[in-house]
């Protein structure tokens, strides 16, 4: 997790300069859930930080499905990787065990609506989630606010794909007497052809308290760009 301490206008130049290579979202029809097999893989490429950014590439594997349980392991390699988890979706869209922020591990009851499918423009869903962070051991609660955009057509190393844009607004629990929330600011484009995500653009960003001055003081704790290199199917 990268860390550095940044003016709001900074963020917002930031936030600009990575949207390359994207359409305008328009509307079209509902995207339905898609259905995991065992062997099904989508690697991307992760870049996080602004002068000297941590690099590392993502590869996404169904390892087991079952009626209320698939297992995605996750392995990451290249200079920054932090190793391997694996994350638990209830459902399709529905992830029980697994990171909305960073790499964090957490466990959520009931689980976080991460695609709520089918999913169509328009579309908006805002929960508050209780879950323990597999790290600290420590519970809480998440507030996580979705909004379905439209379709839009992403270029990625992987090829071009039709997605629906999805702006996602969270505010974690991990405040402490020092400092206030992390505050997430997410872009993320599912693409129904691939079965996932193929691009997501991350900001968060917490004040340390007394600190607060018209966002001057922020610490940005996240600048993250993932974007597909690969994928796969399995028959």
């Amino acid at each position: 997790m990268k860390m550095l301490r940044c003016t709001a206008g900074a963020v917002m130049l930031a936030a600009m300069s990575g949207c390359a290579g994207l359409d305008t979202a328009g509307s079209g029809p509902p995207a339905d859930s898609p259905v995991f097999r065992v062997g099904d893989r989508w690697i991307y490429h992760a870049i996080d930080g602004f002068r000297a950014p941590l690099t590392w590439d993502e590869t996404h594997e169904v390892v087991a499905v079952a009626p209320e349980a698939v297992t995605i392991r996750v392995t990451e390699t290249g200079p920054n990787a932090r190793g391997e988890r694996s994350e638990t979706w209830a459902a399709a869209g529905r992830l029980a065990v697994g990171p909305v922020f960073d790499d964090e591990t957490r466990t959520f009851t009931p689980p976080v609506t991460i695609y709520g499918f089918p999913m169509a423009p328009g579309q908006r869903w805002n929960q508050w989630v209780d879950n323990v962070n597999g790290a600290t051991r420590k519970p809480g609660q998440i507030n996580r606010y979705v909004t379905v955009d439209g379709w839009t057509r992403v270029a990625t190393p992987a090829g071009s794909y039709d997605a629906l844009k999805l702006r996602v607004l969270m505010r974690l629990d991990d405040d402490e007497f020092w400092r206030s929330p992390t505050e997430c600011n997410y872009v993320v484009y599912y693409a129904p052809a691939v079965g996932a995500m193929v691009r997501a653009e991350k900001n968060a960003q917490y004040f340390e308290k007394g600190d607060r001055r018209d966002g001057i003081g922020a610490i940005q704790s996240q600048h993250a760009t993932l974007e597909l290199t690969s994928w796969s199917r399995a028959p």
